[in-house]
């Protein structure tokens, strides 16, 4: 599956663009639409957003997040210009400037303007950085003239995007093709215990990062299941998702699902601790005082490393305070029979819990990586790198 960045810009032919997103999630892609202010003039966003079957609530960078190809079509004389010249004051132009991969642009528009020297200028300075145009067709267009100018039909701008895919081996980064059809299990969230029927002991874990990597390792072609745990955000689409809200929950899908798993990504923040005596009803405010009794949780990432099978690769995560918190997350990574620690710094309000950047060390037998702050979806694409690496050949 591939992550298709699909911009829509503000012209008639944005009503075409409703058909190449079918085309392009019937052919198995996870698309991204990104429609300016002038395109919803024609199309409303929601639109393509339920025929891109994209879940509600996700995360509001996600045009900033890696991909592996973005298109524009309908793309203005407007939208041309502002590529050319890096503009970024939409999402849609924004993507444009911070896109690493290939770039496919459908131009639609008045065949005067399509035939205009600064149109034709902008067209060059595209093709010149590698962006592929698509078109224009030939034909009558919404204003009634005939030449030049009418974006290209669905099924060519659909077969382009395939072309570049297979062009560019699916835009896999490092170690992906590692997880091509291998089983990955990964949780995330926050687990919470209950004290009685409306209050539990938690914490601040969205599940951000975890549903990040279930993302990329999807991307990657891997078979991903989701032990979802009181997530903040949306789970990707394409993975299997199984819902265990506390740690007990947790432990028992983690562990029954263990042994499938080529690799298996600790993300999720599982409580130490859970009230001994929960109650079954609210207990109401008084003016005394109110004791909970806590005992130790299961300690699951401790259990998997105890059941592992041979070639599987397990990763944990430690979220802690400063150097103090990394020499832990080393003698972690040995105590638990981890293959890969991945230590958040959470004593930092810029990264980590409640945020969509994250900067980690990856500790390994082999050393240590330390990967720079950025999304939470690069973060996650440089951990499966590290752990694809660590995974055996298949005969």
């Amino acid at each position: 599956m591939s992550r298709i960045l699909l911009g829509v810009s503000g012209g008639i032919a944005a009503y075409k663009s409703c058909e190449l997103v079918r085309l392009l999630v019937r052919a198995g892609h996870d698309v991204v639409p990104l429609v300016t202010a002038g395109a919803e003039r024609f199309v409303r966003a929601e639109t393509f957003t339920a025929l891109a079957r994209r879940p509600a609530g996700e995360d509001v960078y996600l045009h900033l997040t890696r991909a592996d190809v973005l298109a524009v079509a309908p793309a203005t004389a407007n939208t041309l210009a502002k590529m050319a010249l890096g503009l970024a004051d939409s999402v849609l132009t924004e993507a444009a400037v911070a896109h690493t991969g290939p770039v496919i642009v459908a131009p639609a528009m008045n065949p005067r303007m399509w035939a205009a020297a600064a149109t034709q200028v902008n067209v060059a300075t595209l093709q010149a950085r590698g962006v592929t145009i698509v078109g224009p067709g030939t034909g009558d267009t919404a204003e009634g003239e005939h030449g030049v100018g009418r974006m290209a039909e669905p099924a060519e701008i659909a077969a382009a995007i395939e072309a570049v895919l297979a062009a560019t081996g699916s835009g896999a980064p490092a170690g992906a093709g590692a997880l091509s059809g291998r089983s990955v299990l990964v949780t995330a969230g926050g687990t919470r215990e209950p004290i009685d029927a409306v209050r539990y002991v938690g914490n601040r874990s969205s599940g951000r990062m975890g549903v990040a990597l279930a993302a990329e390792a999807a991307r990657r072609g891997a078979e991903v299941t989701l032990v979802a745990s009181n997530l903040a955000v949306a789970a990707p689409a394409g993975v299997t998702v199984v819902q265990a809200p506390t740690a007990a929950d947790l432990a028992r899908e983690t562990l029954a699902r263990s042994a499938a798993a080529d690799l298996i990504l600790m993300a999720a923040a599982v409580a130490d601790y859970r009230p001994v005596d929960p109650r079954a009803d609210k207990r109401s405010k008084d003016a005394a005082g109110w004791t909970v009794e806590l005992e130790p949780t299961q300690d699951v990432l401790a259990a998997l490393g105890e059941v592992r099978r041979p070639g599987q690769v397990v990763v944990g995560f430690a979220a802690d305070h400063g150097e103090e918190g990394l020499s832990k997350a080393r003698v972690k990574r040995e105590r638990k029979r981890c293959d890969l620690i991945v230590f958040n710094d959470v004593s930092r309000p810029d990264i980590g819990f409640d945020s969509a950047d994250n900067e980690v060390t990856i500790v390994g037998a082999a050393g240590e990586l330390d990967v720079p702050k950025g999304a939470k979806s690069t973060v996650a694409a440089a951990i499966l790198d590290e752990a694809g690496r660590l995974l055996a050949p298949r005969a």
